[in-house]
């Protein structure tokens, strides 16, 4: 069932596209669906469109599906960025970086005249609070850990790559500590705060000021909710 769910808010989102766009292409499972059928719609409509990946896995899925690849050397900004994200807020703030995309993911949406969010109804919740991402240099990890512990984290733990003892490396040749504040109050000055950290790259919360809109997938069909 959540499979369903992120395919149809993907596909609804997907329908905000118009021709001669330039698309920011999250990273991440429900994404990968709203890259099918942007496909389907160059292939089938003819729709002419560019796409900004934020991993090298959106890469190589958008140009499987024959969606022709740009960069910010060629466009300055985005038209619409479509992602995914790891936990909603009921006022639409985020947790992202569960794929390990967030850095690319935040300079995309951060750069787009619309942001669309897409989710499966099981991403809402009333407020954050589950650990978040936070992208550093390996230089400086550790410096980043325990400026970390000094603001407060409940714990904090280096991501490890699956099946192997070392740590998971970003698309940047960077690390992830991912860090437990517990409940999250005021998401857009954590995000602020640790961003003043020496070592740190970005983090992994999106406050509700970036975000245009999240097409969520419900039993019942797609909610837009906006702010």
């Amino acid at each position: 069932m959540s499979e369903k769910l992120k395919r149809i808010a993907a596909e609804s989102a997907v329908k905000e596209v118009k021709d001669g766009d330039v698309v920011g292409l999250g990273t991440g499972s429900t994404t990968y669906y709203a890259i099918r059928a942007l496909g389907d719609r160059v292939r089938e409509e003819g729709l002419s469109i560019k796409a900004i990946p934020t991993s090298v896995d959106t890469r190589i899925h958008a140009l499987e599906f024959g969606i022709p690849i740009t960069t910010f050397e060629e466009f300055d900004q985005v038209d619409i960025a479509i992602d995914g994200a790891d936990q909603i807020s009921e006022k639409l703030d985020l947790v992202k970086g569960g794929g390990g995309a967030l850095f690319r993911e935040k300079v995309v949406a951060s750069n787009a005249k619309r942001f669309i969010v897409i989710a499966d109804e099981s991403k809402l919740t009333k407020r954050l609070s589950m650990p978040v991402p936070i992208e550093v240099l390996p230089f400086a990890w550790r410096v980043a850990e325990r400026a970390l512990i000094k603001m407060g984290v409940k714990s904090v733990a280096m991501r490890r790559a699956k099946g192997k003892v070392g740590p998971l490396i970003t698309d940047n040749g960077n690390y992830i500590l991912d860090a437990d504040f517990g409940e999250i109050s005021e998401p857009e000055k954590l995000e602020t705060e640790m961003n003043k950290i020496v070592g740190v790259l970005e983090n992994g919360l999106f406050p509700s000021s970036m975000v245009s809109e999240v097409h969520l997938g419900t039993k019942e069909g797609v909610r837009i909710l906006k702010k």
